[in-house]
């Protein structure tokens, strides 16, 4: 019998342990996860970005968590002497339109309480010679990159230390009552709480316990080009002014921990959930949910689904994916840009009444259990601050009403 179980050991399965633990060192914790190690999806595959927290309007949980995660995230990475690149990042404009954007991500970074700055060209190029904006550019400063395997693996490590049990290549196969599940190596498993965190699955689980009766994840894949040469054109991220309709931030540069260019991500539709390359985990059943939905989607244009997914099909096309990225400096090497890093899979939840991809994170729950089914991007960034609310008010909570 253990006190909490939480399945998935992604960032948000290692976080949330981490912050039980702070608050109640005693506590029984068992993390199941069906793959052999930490972050072997998600979370390992993450492009590394610490983000600021300006892309989201003031009353959404990711303001607050992203803005608040950075800051623990990056404190936790100096103590620990973990990696981290303070690369910064400036969103660029291309024209009057994207101006307008640009100025209302300035308002929301400032109502956010985040550090921004409006920079004209004078400056943009004084800073940072190779890029290129219309009129201004957005800086930001508290933009980093990390090395998310090495904090998986750390937090991993020091969770051990303090008595959090692991089971690896055993995942979750079925409830059996309201505190006990099946695992997929036919062991039951009792816990006063089951936190579920599993990610491109947690709608799956949560429709056991009764909960997610309007959700489903759609799955988008994230693909990043390598730049292999040797020279260092850009030095900070290069992002474009995103489509705020859509929680997707466009193709950028990223400068990772070690300091190489990468380009990208898609947000390339997937047909199946674990749909990284080819037909490696394919999966029928699977196939044919996901397709049901995203041709609902296709047909309604819902948020611009069409529009979203003839765009990101174009970026299989190499140099139509380099060109975007090209638009954003004066000068880069383009035919460096010559290998793939592994692709990604983004659980995005859709509201299956309104056909709308929710944009801020959502967790539903009660007494017995509790399924994260919205870790949406910034989730890696935001995992900390996240994962202390997740503690604060479904954790804490119940236990003061028992």
């Amino acid at each position: 019998m253990f006190d909490y179980l939480i399945i998935g050991a992604g960032i948000i399965g290692l976080s949330v342990a981490k912050k039980i633990k702070e608050t109640n060192f005693n506590s029984k914790i068992l993390i199941l996860e069906k793959e052999q190690d930490v972050g072997f999806h998600s979370s390992g595959r993450n492009s590394g970005v610490l983000h600021a927290g300006f892309y989201y309007t003031s009353s959404s949980l990711k303001a607050k968590f992203t803005r608040d995660g950075n800051l623990e995230m990056t404190k936790f990475c100096e103590i620990n002497n973990l990696d981290i690149n303070k690369t910064k990042k400036v969103v660029v404009a291309q024209n009057e339109d994207e101006l307008k954007v640009l100025e209302e991500l300035y308002q929301r970074g400032i109502k956010n309480n985040v550090d921004v700055k409006l920079i004209d060209e004078d400056e943009l190029k004084r800073l940072y010679p190779n890029v290129k904006s219309y009129k201004k550019a957005l800086l930001s400063p508290s933009t980093a990159t990390i090395n998310p395997i090495q904090i998986l693996h750390f937090l991993k490590n020091e969770l051990i230390k303090e008595g959090v049990q692991f089971r690896f290549n055993e995942g979750y196969n079925s409830r059996l009552n309201k505190n006990t599940i099946l695992t997929s190596q036919q062991n039951k498993i009792t816990a006063t709480k089951i936190i579920n965190t599993a990610g491109l699955y947690a709608d799956k689980i949560a429709k056991d316990f009764g909960f997610a009766k309007n959700y489903t994840i759609i799955p988008f894949k994230g693909l990043y080009l390598k730049y292999t040469k040797d020279d260092y054109p850009i030095n900070t991220n290069i992002y474009p002014v995103p489509n705020l309709k859509n929680p997707f931030l466009g193709v950028h540069y990223t400068i990772t921990v070690d300091g190489n260019i990468k380009i990208g991500p898609t947000a390339i539709p997937a047909f199946w959930r674990e749909n990284y390359k080819g037909f490696s985990n394919f999966n029928l059943k699977e196939f044919f949910e996901i397709i049901k939905y995203e041709l609902k989607l296709f047909f309604k244009n819902s948020f611009g689904f069409r529009d979203l997914a003839f765009e990101e099909i174009k970026k299989y096309y190499k140099p139509y994916f380099i060109n975007l990225a090209k638009n954003m400096v004066f000068n880069i090497d383009d035919t460096f840009f010559n290998e793939y890093s592994k692709a990604g899979i983004r659980a995005q939840l859709l509201d299956t009444n309104s056909l709308e991809l929710l944009q801020d994170f959502v967790v539903e729950g009660d007494k017995n259990s509790i399924h994260i089914l919205n870790a949406v991007s910034p989730a890696f960034t935001s995992s900390f601050a996240f994962a202390k609310w997740i503690v604060d008010n479904y954790i804490l909570e119940d236990n003061l009403k028992t």
